[in-house]
């Protein structure tokens, strides 16, 4: 933290100096019943009205029921903030707060040297210490010397807090995240006022609680300004944004609101037809609550059926859409060669999650392009998108939904566990400036024939089933050329997968150019994809301000690849591609433009720091690299 310093009040109780920095990332870490995901959001809620841009990365445990101290059940929330551009949740936490051993043992190795520890001492009990393998306290061993070392009994000062309240030392025990909260509310300078607001909404139906975690909080507060832990508190001022109005958004949350939007924008109703399943389950929360907006949620027995009932959507003439993660991908991956062979538009949420098998279902990973590109029986090509930020997958899944509609085929949505639970402030658009994409009008009823082509496109037409004068058969097996009628024929079936794949092909017309984020030729080309962009943008500005001879371009659309992309790679030495898995998009681009390219790959179900891809660019510019 970068800071000057103000000198302290002259009254005759001095208050404690403000210093002014210009960025701060803070971790919270308990048991999942300690309330850290809901201590980070209200905390993430009174920045953004601050006025801070900001970054999230809420990190819960793949145990829904962990023995409470162990590490399996560790719930992490970390937040960057600042008074500038904020593009990632921050490499390393200047502030860890943490409920237990567990949670201790779990994230302190990620802590700033020198950063401030804050630690619940009333958890440091012998049969916590024990369940870590702590064989004694790291509070009082000496341990933590490289950190500002704050031990308060959170437990206990929640519980005084409270005293005289009639509640049983377990409701009280529940509160102590709101006391850590006003701590740190303090510490930071941030507004208390959204969070009482929040908690008379939330806890309406039991009062007592309203009144507990309402003290809670703000005795949080008063300790932390009066006891003798903090010499000082922080201010980050508002940072410069554009104006309009805003909101916190996560990318389960853009991502829903952008399918209401597709479905105002193409006049179409809205289908979503999904298995619950980690990290999409947010998705078919929140659409479920658009039922104004005509929005239809049906949460399926399973994946097949649920893809199932999203294609009879999209042959009933509905805005049909499916979410899951990579294992339902897998599940549903005959269902999708059909929607390619009926050629119907259909939009595939991918939220991707560490794998194999159930792999890390709480964790992020970008493991499933391969899959998505070519996990089917036979040419089956179908487009792929993946949004950048969380806010841009609201603008992402339209334009899933604009390719699917205007090309009449199925199109995959790649997010991935770090966009979905990860925030940001998103500024609201106008909506009546979203561009408007309606269905081809039907054909004349004279001679139709349903795999008759539209010549820019190659798409079918998208008629109403059963009308008069549209009768059609449609199925799996391969269609003939004009009539659909089943065919065997060789010849037919040659030109029918070439027309799909042409259809696919054909969607680079829509694609704008690509910006390259630094010099347009020189030494290091970095190529992303999906959720890396924050830290890639960060890494590259980063390297460019220490000389380097480095520039950037991340990808929207990966199937088909831009029409410029082979041009913009041959203008660069070398090329580097950041991703969260082995090298999936790095044999994309080396087999398709035989590029000089070289990876930075990391699969351990967490989003890359900016010094990593930093410390890839950096050995790539000096003449090797590549893991």
């Amino acid at each position: 933290m970068s800071a000057t310093q103000t000198p302290p009040s002259q009254s005759s109780t001095p208050e404690k100096p403000v210093e002014t920095v210009d960025s701060v990332t803070i971790r919270f870490a308990g048991d999942s019943g300690d309330g850290i995901q809901v201590t980070g959001m209200r905390f993430t809620t009174a920045t953004a009205l601050a006025g801070n841009d900001l970054s999230t990365l809420p990190d819960y445990p793949a145990e829904i029921r962990a023995p409470a101290g162990t590490l399996p059940g560790v719930s992490g929330f970390q937040i960057h903030f600042s008074s500038r551009e904020v593009l990632t949740p921050g490499d390393a936490p200047d502030v860890l707060v943490a409920m237990n051993p567990a949670a201790l043992k779990a994230n302190v190795k990620d802590l700033k040297n020198g950063g401030i520890l804050i630690a619940n001492k009333d958890a440091f009990t012998a049969g916590n210490l024990a369940k870590v393998g702590y064989a004694k306290s790291p509070l009082e061993d000496g341990s933590l010397s490289s950190y500002r070392l704050i031990p308060v009994e959170l437990s206990r000062l929640t519980q005084n807090a409270l005293e005289g309240m009639n509640l049983t030392k377990v409701h009280a025990e529940r509160c102590k995240n709101f006391f850590a909260l006003g701590m740190m509310y303090w510490l930071y300078d941030r507004p208390m006022d959204p969070t009482l607001k929040w908690i008379e909404a939330k806890f309406k139906k039991t009062p007592e609680m309203v009144e507990a975690n309402k003290k809670a909080l703000m005795a949080g507060n008063a300790f932390a300004e009066t006891a003798e832990i903090f010499s000082h508190h922080y201010t980050v001022k508002k940072a410069v944004i554009a104006p309009g109005v805003y909101r916190n958004i996560t990318g389960n949350e853009a991502t829903a609101l952008g399918m209401v939007a597709a479905a105002q924008l193409s006049g179409l109703a809205l289908w979503y037809g999904s298995y619950p399943i980690t990290p999409a389950s947010d998705i078919l929360h929140e659409l479920s609550k658009h039922k104004n907006f005509g929005v239809m949620t049906f949460q399926a027995e399973d994946e097949i059926a649920a893809i199932g009932s999203a294609i009879g959507a999209a042959f009933g003439g509905k805005l049909a859409t499916t979410g899951t993660s990579g294992p339902g991908v897998a599940l549903k991956s005959e269902a999708i060669g059909l929607a390619v062979m009926t050629e119907l538009p259909l939009v595939i949420l991918d939220v991707q999650r560490g794998g194999p098998s159930t792999g890390l279902p709480t964790k992020t990973e970008q493991a499933d392009l391969l899959q998505v590109m070519y996990g089917r029986n036979g040419e089956c090509p179908v487009p792929v998108v993946a949004p950048a930020t969380p806010a841009e997958c609201f603008t992402m899944v339209i334009e899933a939904c604009r390719i699917a509609v205007k090309y009449m085929t199925p199109v995959f949505f790649l997010s991935d566990g770090y966009l979905a639970n990860g925030s940001e402030p998103w500024l609201i658009p106008d909506a009546a400036k979203l561009p408007r994409f309606k269905p081809a009008a039907a054909p004349a009823k004279e001679n139709f024939k349903p795999y008759e082509r539209d010549e820019k496109t190659l798409a079918r037409p998208w008629v109403t089933p059963g009308a008069a004068g549209y009768e059609h058969r449609i199925g799996g097996l391969e269609k003939a050329e004009g009539t659909g009628n089943v065919s065997y024929d060789p010849d037919n079936h040659e030109r029918m997968v070439r027309l799909r794949q042409a259809k696919v092909d054909a969607i680079t017309q829509d694609i704008a150019p690509t910006p390259v984020m630094g010099p347009k030729n020189g030494k290091v080309l970095v190529v992303g994809w999906g959720g890396t962009y924050g830290a890639i943008t960060a890494a590259v500005k980063n390297c460019q301000a220490k000389g380097m001879s480095v520039a950037a371009v991340h990808l929207r659309h990966l199937n088909p690849l831009p029409p410029d992309l082979g041009s913009i790679l041959s203008h660069y030495e070398s090329v580097v591609v950041p991703e969260l898995n082995l090298g999936q998009l790095l044999k994309i681009l080396r087999a398709k433009y035989l590029v000089n390219a070289v990876g930075i790959n990391k699969v351990k179900g967490q989003p890359f720091k900016i010094s990593e891809i930093e410390a890839g660019i950096e050995a790539a510019h000096k003449g090797r690299g590549g893991n």
